[in-house]
């Protein structure tokens, strides 16, 4: 008798505890087409793509895959809710055994405090379609917010969510200096960062202000000329080739100066920006890796030389070989960095980049 009524005050209690909380209130979700979507190298419409393909029926199906994937964009607003929530769809596509699932289908949000933007919480994904608290117990100012897209999925749909009674709005772009296409490979694309905030790119434009488009094309960035010819059209204030990953010491040779001209030739001035390709650990012990990696550097630095002498002016070359440091910690499968890798990448790279921007 004794344990039934026990059992009964701590029902009642617990009756009583719960109806002295405030019902939480409901959520009301806006889609992220009416928000601000940023980095794309062309403005889409009502579209996650990187790049509209069907303009480019020239592009192999591998490059056009790639294109729809969303990396480099960010969706930019401004809210005063104390809660953001997300809902999104990818693909059923299974993460890359070198990568996060947050960084391949998942979202990665940023709250600007006191002029620098901050990491504020991630979106999970648990399959092909997903609902997610980002953050939650805010206080009630108004927030400038930035939420990064998958790097390594297709976005069929998304939408933000906050308490109703509060606003949402249209945040501004907040990479105003300058545009700056980035054309290169799995390691530009984001792989293998641990969510999508910490790819390179995203960290260069938050740190730097400058709109950074991510056009890396994982294991394709192969400087084809139908490619080159895309990304001289892009209106652009300065061009970054960090592609040399991918093309075999031959294909540089034989496809560098063909890129370079057919972006200066649509860019008269516009900065170019060679990135030699970072050391391989998986070749601190394997010295073919280590050789072929050796002569893609050597045969960019060759080509480099052969622009500036046939008078292509604004060329510049940044060097791959401390890009990741000396200790052989910076990647996470002997090949693509890991947070302290594009960490370290940003601690070469910013620097070169602030003087040939400035």
């Amino acid at each position: 008798m004794k344990k039934i009524i026990i059992l009964l005050v701590s029902v009642i209690v617990s009756c009583a505890l719960h109806a002295q909380q405030p019902a939480r209130p409901s959520l009301v979700y806006t889609d992220g087409f009416d928000l601000n979507l940023v980095g794309q190298a062309f403005p889409l419409s009502k579209s996650y793509h990187r790049i509209d393909t069907a303009l480019y029926p020239e592009f192999p199906p591998v490059i056009k895959r790639l294109l729809t994937h969303s990396a480099g964009l960010v969706i930019s607003f401004k809210t005063n809710s104390p809660r953001i929530t997300a809902k999104w769809c990818v693909t059923d596509s299974k993460p890359g055994n070198n990568m996060t699932p947050i960084m391949n289908k998942g979202l990665d949000l940023y709250i600007k405090r006191d002029g620098v933007w901050e990491f504020a919480g991630v979106g999970r994904p648990e399959g092909a379609c997903n609902e997610y608290v980002l953050v939650q117990h805010m206080n009630k100012a108004e927030k400038e917010c930035l939420l990064y897209l998958p790097l390594y999925d297709k976005v069929k749909s998304l939408s933000v969510g906050i308490d109703s009674g509060y606003q949402i709005t249209k945040g501004e772009n907040p990479y105003t200096k300058k545009k700056v296409a980035l054309y290169g490979s799995s390691i530009t694309q984001g792989a293998s960062a641990s969510r999508p905030g910490m790819a390179y790119p995203a960290r260069l434009s938050r740190d730097m202000g400058i709109d950074f488009i991510n056009l890396g094309l994982s294991g394709n960035g192969k400087m084809e000329k139908v490619v080159a010819n895309m990304v001289a059209t892009i209106r652009a204030d300065a061009f970054v080739l960090d592609c040399f990953a991918n093309p075999s010491p031959e294909e540089i040779t034989q496809r560098t100066a063909y890129m370079v001209k057919a972006i200066r030739a649509a860019h008269p001035a516009a900065p170019i920006i060679l990135v030699q390709t970072g050391p391989r650990e998986s070749g601190n012990f394997d010295s073919v890796i280590n050789q072929v990696v050796r002569l893609k550097n050597e045969n960019t630095r060759i080509e480099f030389e052969k622009l500036k002498k046939e008078g292509v002016q604004n060329l510049y070359l940044i060097r791959g070989d401390e890009l990741l440091g000396r200790d052989h910690e910076g990647t996470t499968d002997g090949v693509h960095p890991n947070d302290l890798g594009f960490d370290r990448m940003l601690q070469v790279i910013k620097p070169e980049m602030a003087k040939i921007l400035q």
